[in-house]
């Protein structure tokens, strides 16, 4: 059903006026003077935190769930099909872009609450796989339909049209953004 709150009329140019000084965030950097990808990067950075301050509330209010632990078993449940032995635990540190010592800590509340165990890798017997267990399979399936349904009311002001073409822009950013890194070397 298509969302009937409708779109405030007024221009965003002075978003702090709108929405406050308390709120503005990040946003609150810039200034009239600053060029428009400073601005732009700054109302990126003002959204994704908004979101995900609104995520982790949720996640900690509705399932006692940090928004880290729910990256963690996002990851061994995306790849719980092709290797339902789990990841090595250099793995999930690469994918959820944190130290070793992060995912350790993880892995050890993860799995006092029965959601992941700890294998030996029969390919290695000095390296350690985490696979999700039956109850953290269970945990992590409510919990991530719930995060979507999240995710889908809070962008859900943008009418289709608006959500795709801002994912193919930032799509466009992206491809941009890693080129350029890459070639820089």
């Amino acid at each position: 059903m298509k969302n009937e709150t409708r779109r405030d009329p007024r221009s965003t140019d002075s978003l702090d006026e709108l929405i406050g000084d308390d709120a503005i965030g990040h946003e609150g950097r810039a200034g009239a003077g600053d060029h428009a990808a400073v601005r732009t990067w700054l109302r990126l950075l003002a959204c994704t935190t908004q979101i995900e301050t609104e995520i982790r509330r949720r996640l900690r209010t509705h399932f006692d769930m940090t928004l880290p632990r729910f990256d963690y078993l996002a990851q061994l449940h995306r790849f719980h099909a092709e290797q339902p032995e789990g990841l090595r635990m250099s793995q999930l540190s690469r994918y959820l872009m944190v130290t070793g010592g992060n995912v350790t800590s993880l892995t050890d509340e993860l799995e006092k609450l029965g959601h992941v165990k700890r294998n030996v890798d029969p390919e290695d017997r000095r390296s350690i796989r985490i696979a999700l267990t039956l109850r953290g399979r269970r945990a992590f399936d409510k919990i991530a339909a719930e995060h979507e349904r999240w995710v889908v009311e809070l962008l859900s002001d943008l009418d289709d049209d608006e959500g795709r073409q801002l994912h193919t822009l930032l799509g466009h950013l992206r491809l941009s953004l890693t080129r350029r890194l890459n070639d820089k070397g």
